[in-house]
């Protein structure tokens, strides 16, 4: 499903760190494509234990929503800890990691690469940013973390970071930080 989405786009919620199925309809025989671990998403309506969400670029699909992540209202206060000083270097990273896919992309595309090559080139390529005017959430995946910038500085907003209670795949929940430093 398609909306459009306005320039307001705020997360609510973020995929589980493993992903997550998604489905056309709240209907268990229309899947559609999977959503990605971590994604900031917008819970857009519940219906019982579903839920229909909206991404940053307007793709809309339902999920369960029982396993969705809530994150704060609002992003860290200005006033919290002071953070990364510095979004540049994770930009830079960001940057990379979108040219390192994209040149694996044409590469496929121009038949250069196989399927199996194209795994190998994109394995652990993680990248995720949302810009919404001077509001950024960058995912800084060598610190498996989702961080809040305003263009001045970086501050963790959300984490899957293993933690006291992490299960048996070592995988720990992602835990939301609070601009006190408490989960």
């Amino acid at each position: 499903m398609n909306t459009a989405t306005g320039p307001g786009f705020r997360p609510t919620h973020v995929v589980p760190p493993r992903g997550m199925p998604a489905w056309e309809a709240p209907d268990p025989a229309r899947p559609t494509v999977p959503l990605d671990p971590l994604l900031p998403v917008q819970l857009l309506e519940r219906r019982g234990d579903w839920g229909r969400i909206r991404c940053a670029n307007g793709w809309s699909a339902w999920v369960d929503g029982r396993h969705l992540v809530a994150v704060p209202e609002d992003p860290p206060a200005a006033h919290g800890p002071a953070g990364t000083a510095d979004p540049r270097p994770l930009l830079a990273h960001a940057a990379q990691a979108l040219a390192d896919y994209r040149s694996a992309v044409e590469q496929l595309a121009a038949g250069t690469l196989d399927g199996e090559d194209f795994a190998d080139h994109t394995r652990g390529l993680r990248l995720g940013i949302v810009v919404d005017g001077e509001s950024m959430w960058l995912y800084d995946p060598e610190e498996s973390r989702w961080l809040f910038g305003d263009g001045r500085r970086l501050t963790t907003y959300a984490t899957d970071r293993e933690a006291p209670g992490a299960d048996d795949a070592g995988h720990a929940p992602t835990r939301l930080v609070t601009p006190d430093g408490e989960h």
